[in-house]
């Protein structure tokens, strides 16, 4: 029987947490680009819906798929891996790779909020 606690399964559910966190972001980026299409917005809540679309997409992400022990660090680099990779997508889509002190600020943010969910996520399932 297999251990909950080994660094494969550790690995495939940060893997599962970054797709899954992944998915849910871009689908929230599309809702909110075709409501954006259909009713007229001030531009700068813009940047506000899409963080709050990705921290929710990061929350679902790590309750869902961190389990075991150390839910705090599995949780962490799910917020690290999603917010690099989301970058990366992001910045592909809008062909602009320019890195700045904000880029810092949403990684530190992202571990913070990975490792809070992580580790309610385990605290959860003990129940």
């Amino acid at each position: 029987m297999q251990n909950g606690n080994s660094y494969g399964n550790g690995f495939f559910s940060v893997i599962k947490g970054v797709g899954l966190a992944l998915a849910l972001s871009f689908l929230g980026a599309i809702l909110f680009a075709s409501v954006l299409l259909n009713v007229s917005v001030a531009d700068k809540i813009i940047y506000p819906v899409n963080q709050l679309i990705k921290a929710v997409a990061l929350v679902v992400g790590a309750l869902v798929c961190v389990r075991g022990e150390k839910g705090w660090l599995k949780g962490g680099a799910v917020g690290l891996l999603f917010t690099a990779l989301s970058y990366l997508a992001f910045s592909a889509i809008g062909s602009d790779f320019s890195l700045s002190w904000l880029v810092l600020v949403e990684l530190g943010a992202a571990a913070l909020i990975g490792a809070l969910s992580g580790s309610l996520a385990v605290n959860l399932r003990r129940y």
